[in-house]
């Protein structure tokens, strides 16, 4: 009879801890929402003044919906100078170099600063990542002058060498990080098997630290698309400019005044990529980003 009134009591208990998490998870759940609804709300806008027809897009006071849809601004982005394919292929053929040449570099530099003896191997690690701390626009007047001379500018191959640089010593701590999260009982057992070290990378971490490569190529492609200065710089022909590079000639062009249609629809455009990349690769990211990144 005893046992009765304890259970019951403890049920009471259990009930009432129920009752105090649920609204913690509705509060978390609300902020949550709020944060991705400030976020989203810029997109919305630049979305909905892309659809607007010139009129609408340039009224005093402005219109946040659209009266009329139109077409209009997708049409005059996409005819604009070299036209809106050229720019998209040029943004493309850079950010996959620079996400092949980062992949490149960063994969074996950080399964050797992982798993080799090398002197002062910390120290070397340390002054990589100091390199971050270099703002890269110091940088760019020696390289043009360098990349002039090897006519490597208004060239594809040049600009992702300038992407790969700047975007390296990250991919190289992703890359570190995540080796040394490999036990070390599979390189041991690979070594009995007769494996030699590259084979130990290609066949045993190289699988293993896929979401790390994905989270090193996931940032090396969203600063290569979204990287303006060096392709303005390096980047002098018409055919050749990217589509930060055509965003800019957008706001400029028509007669001073700033086409509000043409450049929200050219920002569309260059925003739909790196949405629809980081959805497909968001399960890959996210346990590359926290169990590399973030050590």
């Amino acid at each position: 009879m005893s046992d009765i009134p304890l259970e019951r009591s403890a049920v009471g208990v259990s009930t009432r801890r129920v009752g105090t998490r649920l609204p913690a998870r509705v509060i978390v759940a609300l902020i949550c929402w709020l944060v991705i609804a400030i976020m989203a709300w810029p997109l919305i806008m630049s979305f909905l003044a892309s659809l607007k027809p010139q009129a609408e897009v340039t009224a005093i006071p402005p219109d946040y919906l659209p009266h009329s849809l139109s077409l209009q601004s997708y049409l005059t982005v996409y005819e604009y100078q070299a036209g809106l394919p050229t720019y998209l292929f040029n943004s493309s053929m850079v950010a996959f170099l620079t996400i092949l040449f980062c992949l490149a570099l960063a994969v074996p530099a950080g399964y050797g600063l992982a798993r080799f003896h090398v002197p002062f191997k910390e120290v070397l690690f340390l002054l990589l990542l100091a390199s971050m701390m270099i703002p890269y626009q110091a940088l760019l007047t020696p390289l043009f002058l360098m990349f002039t001379k090897l006519g490597l500018t208004n060239n594809h191959v040049g600009l992702a060498i300038i992407h790969t640089i700047l975007q390296l010593p990250f991919s190289v701590y992703v890359m570190r990080n995540a080796f040394e999260g490999i036990p070390r009982e599979l390189e041991e057992a690979a070594i009995v098997d007769g494996c030699s070290p590259l084979q130990i990378l290609g066949r045993v971490f190289m699988p293993l630290a896929v979401p790390g490569m994905v989270t090193v190529a996931l940032f090396a492609f969203i600063m290569s698309w979204n990287e303006f200065l060096a392709a303005l710089i390096f980047m002098s022909k018409e055919t050749s400019f990217t589509l930060p590079v055509l965003l800019t000639s957008v706001i400029g062009s028509f007669y001073g005044s700033v086409a509000w249609g043409p450049l929200q629809a050219g920002v569309m455009v260059s925003v739909i990529p790196c949405i629809a990349i980081y959805f497909l690769l968001q399960r890959h990211y996210v346990s590359g980003f926290l169990s590399g990144a973030v050590k």
